[in-house]
């Protein structure tokens, strides 16, 4: 098995914040106000709620067949071509075969299988843009071996807010066999109203901007993305230098209130980067704005990380990409690392009222600058039913 490190070689992105590294990199950074997130009453009639919807025109996928057709997968072109030119000169270099795709998603295609039901109550019958298995879990990684002609395996991950971020832990495992020499890895979501529903259901839904982390937090803003990396071993601006994961099994929706399972995580992830605490610059939060949510994640990290971190959830800016926020919250970390001569840091946007009964954090206030170039970032993703996922990234 090869130890070499990992190298993040080229970054695909479109979220709330805008789509491409320099668009994403602009909004990501700006201190006079939060961007990305914005009212909308378009998705869930009779309600209007903050979302982290996309609203860059996304490509055509008419050259796909209807099976492969679909938001998510448009989301997923939209980031891939970004970063086309780099996989193909990949796939021309190594061959085909060994380029591998492995993809975190948790809606899939379920958006279009909401449309086409709504079209079968009303006309008895399903329109004719619509094939069941555009709702398949495996959508995402069929239409990128489609779009791309990587013929290596391929294979979707679907753990809920921590299939991404496991996804691009389970792209460096294959490398590190030697199966592959390269793999495009990341995730995509799309809002539909069963997610945002649902969520509304568990009476975890912010009506305005999230607010993590404080002592007025009330829930999520669900949001939309996709991010793409190419993953080889070739030198790069960054490196997947650790990852963690570990399951709570402690209940359905509920993190383990100590945060057991996210220092477990967390600490396997720094063992395999051969790092201390003290060498981590930056902590990209989970941060959900859930009360459970933050108080799990403000114990894990004062216990395994202390408290004078610099720290940060970007989920008021991208809102939460479920599915996608890994590998969306990893492209944050990279544009934060690759190219950013003035050391800015992803800034927490909250309203400032702490929260006594949690334990304090460092979190980043808008226009706050490194010392020096970042060196080493992780960043936290925890899902429902415990499924925790924690990355290490390095400077190249």
């Amino acid at each position: 098995m090869s130890r070499r490190p990992i190298f993040l070689n080229d970054l695909g992105i479109v979220c709330a914040l805008g789509a491409g590294a320099t668009a994403v990199r602009e909004a990501l950074f700006r201190d006079d106000a939060p961007s990305g997130v914005a009212m909308n009453d378009a998705l869930v009639p009779g309600h209007r709620l903050a979302l982290g919807a996309v609203t860059d025109e996304l490509p055509s996928l008419t050259h796909h067949p209807v099976q492969l057709h679909g938001r998510n997968n448009a989301l997923l072109r939209a980031a891939y071509l970004q970063i086309e030119d780099q996989v193909q000169q990949a796939i021309a270099r190594y061959g085909p075969g060994r380029v591998a795709i492995v993809i975190g998603t948790s809606t899939s295609g379920i958006g279009e299988a909401e449309q086409a039901t709504k079209h079968w109550h009303r006309h008895g019958q399903w329109p004719a843009d619509f094939h069941y298995v555009q709702q398949e879990i495996g959508a995402p990684s069929r239409f990128l071996a489609a779009e791309s002609g990587a013929r290596g395996p391929a294979w979707t991950i679907s753990t809920a807010c921590s299939s991404s971020a496991k996804a691009m832990a389970s792209a460096a495992r294959l490398l590190r066999t030697g199966l592959v020499d390269a793999v495009i890895t990341g995730g995509a979501d799309s809002l539909c109203q069963f997610t945002v529903r649902g969520f509304m259901s568990l009476e975890s839904v912010s009506v305005e901007r999230c607010n993590p982390f404080s002592a007025h937090r009330h829930g999520i803003n669900i949001g939309e993305g996709a991010a793409l990396f190419l993953m080889t071993r070739e030198s790069g601006p960054v490196r997947l230098a650790g990852w963690g994961e570990s399951a709570d099994a402690h209940h359905i929706s509920a993190p383990e209130p100590q945060g057991i399972g996210a220092i477990d995580a967390i600490g396997q992830a720094l063992a395999r980067a051969k790092l201390s605490p003290a060498q981590i610059d930056y902590v990209n939060l989970h941060g959900t704005a859930t009360p459970q949510n933050d108080a799990m994640e403000s114990r894990a990290v004062a216990s395994a990380l202390g408290s004078d971190v610099p720290v940060s959830s970007t989920k008021p800016l991208t809102g939460h990409t479920l599915g996608a926020a890994g590998a969306v919250e990893a492209g944050l970390c990279w544009l934060a690392m690759a190219d950013n001569p003035a050391h800015r840091l992803p800034p927490h946007w909250w309203d400032g009222a702490v929260d006594a009964a949690l334990p304090p954090l460092a979190f980043v206030a808008p226009g706050d600058r490194a010392e020096r170039p970042l060196r080493h970032v992780l960043s936290q993703s925890f899902a429902f039913g415990g499924s925790n996922a924690v990355l290490v990234f390095g400077a190249g």
